[in-house]
């Protein structure tokens, strides 16, 4: 994606292919909006998906999902594995919001974000997770889950994350210091040149089990445990209104 001489966001390459696929609906926010669809119904272990994106200088793209990603049970002991990666450019925007990721029992998925960001852009990320569905009585009881967020600017680190659980995460998220019973978490990572007048007016918006702050100048982090998917989308949704400036994605809304 990159700008023309007008200031228009429009598409400059797209390749894909296997089962995952862009559509672009028509947005009426002032970007581009891409919405990802795996035509297989979910991934299982063996799988290896990846998205390339880069948003040129004063290009505005947002990146979500048709739905829920579904990461069901593994035959044998091969990991399902997404590599994501992504570039915002001079005086860009890029909002990477994808719908949740459901992990099923037996599940194994190794997953990393790679962004790099130019020091004038803005970045905006939601990694939400849902480790079962609880309402049709899942638990997960043998899994294995591996996620990595790097984020650097103008190649020096500015961020990084990481997630490992193995074996019986629902018993693990049950500890009071890990998940409290927790079933859903969210974090959102904001990269921004100035994103501390957000900060107080967010706070406001965060349910009890939620936390923000600035790790940095132009970094703002929120970390988010709901009971179940439910609560952490109806705690998203206000966020993601106030940090996208009322522009989130259509599908999130549906």
């Amino acid at each position: 994606m990159a700008a023309d001489g007008s200031g228009v966001t429009r598409l400059k390459d797209l390749r894909q292919e296997g089962s995952m696929r862009a559509v672009f609906p028509n947005s009426a926010a002032q970007n581009v909006e891409a919405v990802f669809l795996n035509t297989a119904g979910g991934v299982t272990g063996g799988d290896h998906f990846s998205i390339d994106a880069q948003v040129g200088a004063q290009g505005r793209l947002s990146l979500t999902t048709q739905a829920a990603e579904r990461i069901y049970r593994a035959v044998g002991t091969d990991f399902a594995t997404v590599q994501n990666t992504l570039s915002v450019e001079q005086n860009a925007q890029l909002f990477w919001l994808p719908q949740e990721t459901i992990l099923f029992d037996g599940c194994r998925l190794k997953r990393r974000l790679d962004v790099e960001i130019a020091q004038s852009a803005r970045f905006l990320m939601l990694e939400p997770l849902v480790f079962g569905r609880e309402a049709s009585g899942e638990d997960l009881k043998s899994c294995a889950f591996s996620d990595r967020v790097t984020l650097t600017c103008e190649g020096h680190p500015i961020y990084a994350d990481g997630i490992q659980l193995n074996g019986n995460i629902t018993e693990t998220l049950r500890h009071v210091a890990i998940g409290n019973t927790a079933r859903a978490l969210a974090n959102i990572v904001l990269v921004d040149p100035n994103p501390g007048p957000l900060l107080d007016h967010l706070r406001q918006l965060l349910p009890p089990t939620s936390g923000a702050s600035l790790v940095a100048q132009n970094v703002l982090v929120v970390r988010q445990l709901a009971a179940d998917s439910f609560a952490l989308r109806q705690a998203l949704l206000p966020i993601l209104t106030l940090l996208t400036n009322d522009a989130v994605p259509k599908n999130w809304r549906l």
